[in-house]
């Protein structure tokens, strides 16, 4: 197993930017678009990371992580980087750069946890 202990903990609101890609109809899983994390800038935990810094993180969590289809996140913050199986509610698909903004592709899992996250995107509630 890939040693993660160095990948970033924190989180930013997923509200900017938030475009959903497909509102999961049809027995198509709901997709969101939205900022995931943002270089250079004061995040909601008060840090400010260098783009050189996420940039190598964001790379190996391509490589270690959404390339392994394991790039699952919880509907809550968890307290460390290890998902609680049980609490996932989406998985990652991609991330690019954008400027100083790290966007992501999100797909929305059809998990208890999924099932109430497609609801709050439903309802505009920022996450």
């Amino acid at each position: 197993m890939p040693n993660d202990k160095n990948l970033l903990v924190d989180w930013i609101p997923f509200n900017e930017t938030k475009q959903v890609l497909n509102e999961g109809a049809g027995g198509e899983p709901m997709k969101v678009k939205g900022v995931l994390q943002r270089a250079e800038a004061k995040n909601q935990n008060g840090r400010i990371y260098p783009k050189d810094v996420l940039k190598e993180e964001a790379k190996r969590y391509k490589r270690n992580r959404i390339k392994e289809n394991r790039a699952l996140g919880e509907l809550d913050h968890p307290d460390s980087e290890v998902v609680n199986l049980q609490n996932a509610s989406h998985k990652i698909t991609s991330m690019s750069w954008n400027g100083n903004d790290l966007v992501g592709e999100v797909q929305v899992l059809t998990t208890p946890a999924g099932e109430i996250l497609q609801e709050l995107f439903r309802n505009n509630v920022n996450v």
